[in-house]
């Protein structure tokens, strides 16, 4: 019996020590498991690409100042140019004085709108088989590179020039800012308007915008391209500011002969009358 006994003792110690193991083993390992899982740093706290600066915040070149645009392209102008608006909107020359552009005849016909600063809107109409300009000149001496807009009869349609003229020679550049031109011609009558931004006439001593005014008509070749000799018909006797509607244009090369070129005049005609009354005596 005692030997029994002592064998089931140790029996039950045995299975007591080997259940103390097992529950120590498991006490140990779930609190390192638990560990490991709290430290894992997630993806959801990483910075994405929201806050990236994009390429809308980039200034772009367009703030800068524009070129003055040159397009001399000629579209057909399907209205007649009339004196409407002369005196109101706008400054007018005409040879003879006060004709009226919308009436057939051989009325040379100028008109000046300012748009903005030196910008203006132009309207031409003249007589020629060749062409016709208008100038503007910074003193009372023309040809001395006065900035001229031409309207040539290129075949029956509108040939468009910006030249300068110098010494009685128009020189063709092109290089005028100028734009949306019309034209049209019918027989030898020539119409065309035009934008144009004029240089500041600082010499006139007046306003930037101040010109002797100038219409001219002249020969030009469809073979060649070459524009002949300006014969004025209309030069203003002072600076007139293109920005003023009110400006009355006087036509210099319809002055009077002056009192003592007159009076000269008379002078010999009478002379001439004595002389005739002796020898008839």
């Amino acid at each position: 019996m005692d030997n029994i006994r002592r064998l089931m003792f140790a029996v039950v110690m045995a299975i007591a020590y080997m259940a103390m193991g097992t529950e120590a083993q498991n006490s140990t390992m779930a609190p390192n498991s638990n560990a490991t899982i709290a430290n894992v740093t997630t993806a959801s706290n990483v910075t994405t690409a929201s806050n990236v600066t994009t390429a809308s915040n980039v200034t772009t070149a367009s703030n800068g100042p524009t070129a003055p645009v040159v397009n001399t392209t000629v579209t057909a102008l399907t209205v007649n140019i009339t004196n409407k608006e002369c005196g109101k909107t706008q400054l007018c020359a005409a040879k003879p004085e006060n004709c009226d552009p919308a009436v057939a005849g051989s009325c040379f016909f100028v008109s000046a709108q300012q748009s903005s600063g030196q910008t203006f809107f132009f309207q031409l109409r003249g007589v020629s088989s060749g062409y016709i300009a208008v100038g503007l000149s910074t003193d009372s001496t023309q040809g001395g590179n006065d900035t001229t807009y031409v309207c040539a009869n290129n075949n029956s349609n509108v040939k468009f020039f910006t030249a300068l003229l110098d010494k009685g020679v128009l020189t063709i550049n092109n290089t005028l800012p100028v734009d949306s031109v019309k034209g049209s011609v019918n027989g030898q009558i020539i119409q065309c308007t035009f934008s144009a931004t004029v240089p500041k006439a600082t010499v006139t001593r007046s306003t930037d915008t101040s010109f002797y005014l100038f219409i001219a008509n002249g020969t030009f070749s469809n073979v060649t391209g070459t524009l002949g000799s300006p014969n004025t018909v209309l030069f203003s006797d002072k600076a007139v500011d293109l920005a003023n509607p009110n400006t009355t244009v006087s036509n210099s090369l319809n002055a009077a002969p002056s009192s003592s070129h007159a009076n000269g005049l008379s002078q010999a005609l009478l002379s001439l009358l004595g002389v005739l009354g002796m020898m008839m005596l």
